[in-house]
């Protein structure tokens, strides 16, 4: 009687550490699925950004090449550099 009553402790015990060993597997399954989720949203923002200044930089490349004159300051035309002493 004794004895049988000890098993059904044990197996109680391992009853139960077995299900929360599962609650804790779902739960990380879950927290992974969410930080992939993340992951791929900010992906997906990343690239947009990079094609926006890929986009950004092509035009003003474009504009550059029609109008060298942007290029440059005229104001940087007649700059001199400072002496070695100032």
């Amino acid at each position: 009687m004794v004895g049988l009553l000890i098993a059904g402790f044990v197996a109680t015990a391992l009853a139960l550490y077995a299900a929360d060993r599962v609650l804790k597997a779902r739960s990380q399954a879950r927290r992974m699925r969410m930080m992939r989720d993340r992951l791929a949203a900010a992906t997906v923002r990343a690239e947009e950004q990079q094609a926006q200044r890929q986009a950004a930089d092509q035009a003003s490349a474009a504009l550059t090449s029609v109008m060298p004159a942007i290029e440059r300051s005229p104001l940087m035309h007649h700059r001199s550099a400072p002496a070695k002493g100032e």
